[in-house]
């Protein structure tokens, strides 16, 4: 441990069975991306802490699976009722790790509510299935059990909401859950783990565990985790999907994304200007359904950019904590590093640098940089064909609205999507004709509500279910089907062929 690890005071603990953990050896810095400074440590799990946490989970899970439905509710309606009241508090614990502003986290907790509120109907979307006089005497009926013990992983970007749309639809189906949050900004789940043990759940459903590369991969390889849920990079998602599967887990695995927004001859181009600010440099482009490239199809480039670079020059980029910012720093220094990188890379790959970030300058030593506009982008480079995770949208000119839709369709992400037209033929025939899993018609962040689900296609998604509202039900729940037959005493006999009807 460094002398400055040391002089920290603040500990983030582990939850597990409704204590709080912190005697690890093991720890990791927590920062202030606004200041650059530490402002905490977290302690980081091995493969004996993670047993520990299964170990209890595994042993709550059998009376909360047990527990009626009316009162898993009960508990969703208490944790909405919590959050709500208290959502400034964790917004602002959200920005203090993470940097996006206070009106961002806000919004993302908000978004995290939708599927608590979905959840609360727990009891319509556990319901099973009946079937009676399928052959003579004989009924069929299926319900949906829990698996037990499941991991949800998740991301930095989304402290809060992430957790709410996997750990809350877990629990209402009856499972327990080991939740282990990006060490980066962990505090909003600790946050969390307070707020369902006050809305009643019981100890030990919910197990916060912090970690790295080790704590992840303790929990793939235990025996007794039967799920794991993941956001994250294409690269991790991928390995998480290999190396749970390997071990006969259920995995949900969501990766990378490189989101592409169409907008035609006939958009409204103040609009879609709003637009592809707002989705590109919203949260610093830390999310994954930011808008990354623009694709202008036909002569509205030109205007186009014109506006954006207008728009841009007016952005407000300073501490998520004041009000006044619109924008605030990414999440670590070597993440404002590499998003530079990709700036300074593209104009010796031939595209041209509108507004450079980079030349922003801003006091103190908080992870900061301003917005980049880069056009005039091919496939092939690198600020393109990479998921760059940072305020850079990319310019790319086709045209017409066949080169548009093929472009998008060769990209190896596909998460969301985006078409800015006047057109109702054009908006249906790009919905049927588009290859990606999320779309938006004059919508930039095609973020579905909570009673549909999350996901994408192709390298933005490993497995075949995808997040929070119905599908997630799925993924929670395995299904078991039971047939009946009560037959009179007279009715018995032997008979060796196959069963029919």
């Amino acid at each position: 441990m460094t002398d400055t690890l040391t002089a920290v005071k603040t500990t983030i603990p582990h939850v597990i069975a409704g204590a709080r953990v912190d005697d690890d050896a093991r720890r990791g810095p927590v920062f202030n991306p606004a200041t650059g400074e530490q402002t905490a440590e977290v302690v980081l799990a091995d493969a004996a802490r993670i047993d520990e946490a299964v170990v209890a989970a595994y042993a709550a899970q059998i009376a909360w699976r047990n527990t009626g439905l009316g009162r898993r509710s009960h508990v969703m309606f208490k944790l909405r009722e919590i959050i709500e009241q208290r959502n400034i508090e964790l917004a602002r614990l959200i920005t203090a790790e993470h940097g996006k502003t206070v009106d961002d986290a806000l919004g993302e907790v908000a978004r995290g509510l939708e599927n608590v509120e979905f959840c609360a109907g727990l009891m319509h979307h556990l319901k099973g299935d009946y079937s009676e006089q399928v052959a003579r005497g004989v009924d069929v009926h299926q319900v949906r059990q829990p698996l037990g013990v499941v991991a949800c992983i998740t991301p930095f970007n989304f402290p809060a909401m992430v957790p709410l749309w996997m750990v809350t639809t877990a629990i209402a189906a009856g499972n327990a859950v080991i939740l282990k949050p990006s060490e980066r900004d962990p505090s909003a789940a600790v946050w969390l783990a307070d707020a369902f043990r006050e809305a009643g759940l019981p100890d030990g459903i919910l197990n916060v565990v912090h970690g790295d590369k080790v704590t992840v991969d303790a929990i793939l390889d235990h025996p007794d985790i039967k799920a794991v849920s993941f956001v994250g990079s294409t690269p991790i998602a991928k390995y998480i999907y290999t190396r749970s599967a390997e071990q006969g887990k259920r995995v949900q695995a969501l990766g990378g994304a490189k989101n592409h927004m169409v907008v035609m001859p006939d958009a409204d181009l103040d609009a879609a200007a709003d637009a592809a600010v707002s989705a590109a440099y919203g949260s610093a482009g830390e999310r994954c359904m930011a808008v990354s490239v623009l694709v202008t199809v036909g002569e509205v480039a030109d205007p186009l950019i014109e506006k954006i670079s207008e728009r841009m020059s007016r952005l407000v980029i300073g501490d998520g904590a004041d009000p006044a910012s619109e924008m605030g720093p990414l999440i670590t220094r070597e993440a404002r590093e590499r998003v530079a990188g990709f700036v300074d890379g593209a104009a010796g790959e031939g595209a041209t640098v509108v507004v450079d970030g980079r030349s922003h300058e801003f006091e103190g030593d908080g992870f900061f940089i301003g917005a980049s506009l880069v056009d005039r982008v091919q496939p092939g480079m690198r600020v393109y064909d990479e998921e760059i995770f940072g305020p850079v949208l990319s310019v790319v000119r086709v045209d017409t609205y066949d080169e548009a839709v093929e472009l998008i369709n060769a990209s190896r992400y596909a998460n969301g999507v985006a078409v800015f037209t006047r057109d109702g033929k054009t908006a249906r025939s790009f919905e049927y004709d588009i290859e990606v899993g999320m779309v938006g018609v004059n919508v930039p962040i095609p973020v579905p509500v909570g009673a549909f689900s999350f996901g994408g296609w192709k390298d933005s998604l490993f497995g075949d279910t995808h997040m929070y509202g119905p599908e997630s039900f799925n993924f929670y729940t395995r299904r078991k089907v039971v047939t009946t037959r009560w037959p009179e005493p007279s009715e018995s006999q032997i008979d060796l062929g196959f069963p029919t009807h």
